[in-house]
């Protein structure tokens, strides 16, 4: 019997909310190590980080750490999907509860490196998200494909090609034990 997305994706959903909020913070803290040690020799760059959820990789140990040095971007919910806007303070929860920096009218077209949580990750290192389709939507837009980097809490990984055309894949997937692509 061949898996599908659907029944994957809840598989992954599964593991991600069982997994105890001790070892989270653990896993978080190894992640953040592996983000900070990939991005920390880099020139002045954009990123596009995510605000985190709480099955989640919190990543905004490292998000506060290189906004010293790089231009850091969080992403506004616009309809189906969203734009970046510049990462600053104060954030408000909005639809999902997802916290968001206020709007911009900054058109902002072109990032050097996008940080993007995932639930589960196929054989083409695909993306399965959570079924909304916003990531995929929004990297269909823009001119040019940033280096992706996907992180996640626990390995929930198929070698199966699950995924449609239109899912984005990564370059690099960062868990706290493994790390999978190209540096």
């Amino acid at each position: 019997m061949t898996l599908s997305k659907t029944i994957f994706r809840q598989n992954s959903l599964k593991t991600l909310k069982n997994s105890s909020i001790h070892n989270r913070l653990y896993k978080t803290s190894l992640v953040n190590k592996k983000l900070l040690n990939l991005l920390k020799s880099k020139k002045r760059l954009k990123i596009l980080f995510y605000y985190p959820l709480d099955m989640e990789v919190n990543i905004l140990k490292s998000l506060v750490k290189l906004r010293k040095k790089h231009d850091i971007y969080i992403p506004f919910m616009v309809e189906q999907s969203f734009k970046m806007v510049p990462f600053r303070l104060p954030l408000r929860r909005k639809k999902f509860n997802i916290y968001e920096a206020g709007n911009t009218n900054r058109i902002i077209k072109k990032i050097d490196i996008a940080v993007v949580p995932v639930v589960g990750v196929d054989g083409n290192l695909q993306r399965v998200g959570f079924g909304k389709g916003m990531y995929d939507r929004f990297f269909e837009k823009l001119p040019k494909r940033p280096y992706i980097i996907f992180t996640q809490l626990e390995l929930c990984y198929t070698k199966e090609f699950i995924c449609d055309d239109h899912d984005i894949s990564c370059d690099i997937l960062i868990t706290p034990k493994k790390t999978i692509g190209k540096i």
